[in-house]
C-alpha cells in the first residue's frame, strides 16, 4: 500500500511553521509503518531542495516532481487540483495526505488533510490578495474531500467543529513534536552577539513571522512601556512579510528602534546561538493553531512568557508565564518579571524542560500513521504495515492540560 504526501506547497525558507512540520515529521513516518510504501510530491522548489540536500528525506520516501513553481500561488492551486490527482493515480497511491490545509477536491484515493489553524477566519488580515481568497475557498473544500482531518491541538479541533461544521469523529488531534536541540559552538554564540549588537543587556527572543495576528505590534508597545534603563534587547527572527515595514515604523515612532533587532530567516546554527543568548522567550500571538516556538524554547531551557489565547495555554501547560495579549502593560509586566526574577526563571526553566519532554515527532508520526488506518476504514493498522502494538510504545501526547 502506498501513501502519497502532498508537499507541493513547500517553498523552503518562506512558509514558517508548515515547513518546520514537514521537515520534522517526514523523517519519522516510514519507521512507524515500515510495511508501507511512500511517495512525496514536491513542486520544483521543493524537489530542488531535496536534490541539493537542503531537505533530507529517509530513503523509503520516493520523490516525484510536480511541474509547477509554488511561489506562484495560482499555479500551485491549479497543479494541486489537476496534476496532483493524476500523479497520485499514476504512482499507485491508496491514501493521499496533504500537509498544508488544502487538498484536491477530487482524488483517485482516500484523503487525509492536516489543517494547521483557521487563522483566515479569526484574522482575515493575516492573508492578503489572492491568498486571502484562496484559503477561504480551498480549506473548506479540502475538509469536505478528506476522510479524516488532522489538527495539532484541541483548540483547532474546536474551531473546525464550530466554524466549519466538521463532525468530531472526523477530526484527529496529532500534537506536534520538538526535537532535541544541538549545542551551539561558543564562537558562534559570540559571533551572533557581536553581529546583532546584543551587548550585555538581557535578550528577549520572539520567533515568529511578521503577520498581524502574531501581535508583534503589541510586543513592541509592551517593550516601550518598560523604562529605558531596564529595557532589554528584543530580537525578532522570522521570514519577511508585507507587515514588517509597518512594524519597523512603529518601533521608530515608539522610540525603541535601538532596542529592537529585526532579523530575517536565520539558519539553524544561528538560531541555536540566539536561543543560547536569550534571557527569555516571549510569544504574544492572538491566535495559534499550536505555537511550536513555545515548545522549542522550553526544550532549550529558555523561560517562556506567552499569550493566554487559543492553543497556547494548552501547549504551555503550567510551564509558562501567561499574559493578556491585548494588554501591552501585561506584556511589559511579564517581560520585567522574567528578566528581574532569577528564581522564577529557574522554576520555569525546570518546568519547561519537563513539559517539552512530553512531545516528540516520533509520537506525532505514530499518531499520523494510526490516523491513516482510520481514514482507510481499519479499526487498527493492518499487520502488514508493521506498526508496533499500542501497548508497546509509551506515547505521551502532552495536550489537554490547563495552565496555572
Amino acid at each position: 500500500m502506498t501513501v502519497g504526501l502532498n508537499l507541493i506547497y513547500l517553498v523552503p525558507g518562506e512558509i514558517g511553521g508548515m515547513e518546520t512540520v514537514a521537515r520534522e515529521l517526514l523523517p519519522h513516518l516510514p519507521s512507524q509503518a515500515p510495511g508501507l510504501e511512500w511517495v512525496a510530491f514536491f513542486s520544483r522548489e521543493g524537489f530542488a531542495a531535496v536534490r541539493e540536500g537542503d531537505l533530507e528525506l529517509p530513503e523509503p520516501i520516493r520523490t516525484v516532481e510536480v511541474p509547477v513553481r509554488s511561489a506562484n500561488r495560482t499555479n500551485r492551486v491549479l497543479a494541486e487540483q489537476g496534476a496532483l490527482p493524476y500523479l497520485a493515480a499514476r504512482n499507485g497511491v491508496s491514501l493521499l495526505h496533504s500537509l498544508a490545509s488544502t487538498a484536491p477536491r477530487i482524488a483517485p484515493c482516500k484523503q487525509v488533510v492536516t489543517v494547521h489553524d483557521l487563522i483566515y477566519l479569526h484574522y482575515p488580515e493575516a492573508h492578503q490578495g489572492v491568498r486571502s481568497v484562496g484559503v477561504r475557498l480551498l480549506v473548506p473544500v479540502a475538509v469536505r474531500a478528506a476522510q479524516l482531518v488532522l489538527v495539532p491541538s484541541l483548540a483547532t479541533k474546536r474551531d473546525l467543529e464550530r466554524l466549519l461544521g466538521v463532525a468530531a469523529s472526523r477530526i484527529e488531534v496529532v500534537p506536534w513534536g520538538v526535537r532535541k536541540p544541538t549545542d551551539p559552538a561558543p564562537e558562534e554564540v559570540e559571533r551572533v552577539r557581536l553581529t546583532h549588537r546584543l551587548g550585555e543587556a538581557p535578550v528577549v527572543l520572539a520567533l515568529s513571522a511578521r503577520r498581524p495576528h502574531k501581535n508583534i505590534s503589541g510586543l513592541l508597545r509592551g517593550l516601550a512601556a518598560i523604562p529605558e534603563e531596564e529595557r532589554p534587547i528584543l530580537v525578532l527572527p522570522g521570514y519577511h512579510t508585507w507587515h514588517e515595514r509597518e512594524l519597523v515604523g512603529e518601533a521608530t515612532a515608539l522610540g525603541i528602534s535601538s532596542s529592537v533587532r529585526f532579523l530575517g530567516w536565520v539558519d539553524q546554527e544561528e538560531l541555536e546561538a540566539l536561543w543560547r543568548s536569550a534571557t527569555c522567550f516571549v510569544h504574544p500571538a492572538f491566535y495559534e493553531g499550536f505555537g511550536l516556538p513555545v515548545l522549542e524554547a522550553m526544550a532549550r531551557g529558555v523561560p517562556v512568557a506567552c499569550a493566554n489565547a487559543s492553543s497556547l495555554p494548552e501547549v504551555a501547560g503550567d510551564a509558562a508565564l501567561l499574559f493578556d495579549p491585548h494588554d501591552p502593560k501585561a506584556i511589559a509586566a511579564a517581560i520585567q518579571r522574567l528578566i528581574s526574577d532569577e528564581q522564577l526563571r529557574e522554576e520555569l526553566r525546570r518546568r519547561g524542560l519537563e513539559r517539552a519532554s512530553q512531545f516528540s515527532w516520533e509520537a506525532a508520526a505514530r499518531k499520523t500513521v494510526r490516523a491513516y488506518a482510520k481514514a482507510l476504514g481499519f479499526a487498527a493498522p493492518p499487520a502488514s504495515w508493521g506498526v508496533a502494538e499500542e501497548g508497546a510504545v509509551a506515547a505521551r501526547d502532552g495536550v489537554g492540560r490547563t495552565a496555572v
